[in-house]
């Protein structure tokens, strides 16, 4: 790293770090989620494909595959993508990148942002920010499309309706914003119930996704403009939501 006449941290031969305010990593994150984020401990656990498979009951690539497929081939716009994810996630993103696609990462956690540019490669066209989700330092219409994959069941739901606000905010009329995440099934599903024990003793947020829609957690004037295209996956266990400013 070497530092600008300003003060800004720059990645050497990396993609480089944008500039961005001073963030402080949200006290439900410390309490709730240090063993599985902001632990050095857990990203060097964590940042392993099949732990992350085995944890998805198999369907990391499958869930991961169908959120890119809702960009194509060549990506030839200006996404967001809101949180880092384990994995190989961002880097087939940036391998998709053409013409003036450019992608733009934000984490609020510093450890999730130095373990991605650990793993990414140099790219001109990729930029990291230490940002909160909840609220996001671009103005208005910023992006074509914005990406969370299976963030939101990891925020309280004050946080969750702040999260989506800002990506319908920075997201331009026309655009699109996919969504990943944690969905009910059927309770004749064989891991209906446990996963709501796993979910309820590791991941307490996550309930709220079991018993809401995902749009119920979007501005009310917003909601009702929106089309959303939901489909979901391994018996209704996940789901993704396509939803078009």
């Amino acid at each position: 790293m070497k530092n600008n006449n300003d003060g800004t941290a720059v990645a050497m031969s990396r993609p480089p770090l944008a500039p961005s305010r001073e963030t402080d990593i949200p006290d439900y994150l410390q309490r709730v989620y240090w063993w599985a984020y902001l632990h050095p401990n857990a990203v060097r656990l964590f940042e392993r494909e099949w732990l992350v498979n085995l944890i998805l009951w198999g369907n990391f690539a499958r869930l991961r595959d169908a959120a890119l497929a809702e960009f194509g081939e060549h990506i030839d716009q200006q996404m967001l993508q809101i949180a880092c994810v384990y994995g190989d996630f961002t880097q087939r993103i940036t391998a998709r990148l053409q013409g003036e696609g450019t992608l733009d990462v934000v984490d609020v956690a510093p450890i999730q942002i130095d373990n991605l540019l650990r793993k990414l490669p140099p790219h001109p066209a990729v930029r990291l920010h230490l940002q909160d989700a909840s609220a996001l330092h671009f103005p208005d219409a910023h992006f074509d499309s914005t990406l969370l994959f299976f963030l939101l069941h990891e925020q309280p739901a004050a946080v969750r309706r702040a999260t989506l606000a800002e990506a319908l905010r920075v997201t331009h009329p026309g655009g699109k914003i996919v969504i990943v995440d944690y969905h009910r099934p059927p309770r004749s599903h064989p891991l209906h119930f446990p996963m709501q024990l796993i979910l309820r003793t590791l991941e307490p947020f996550a309930i709220d996704l079991w018993q809401h829609e995902v749009q119920d957690y979007m501005p009310p004037e917003l909601a009702s403009t929106l089309r959303i295209d939901k489909q979901t996956y391994f018996g209704g266990l996940y789901q993704k939501l396509v939803i078009q400013r």
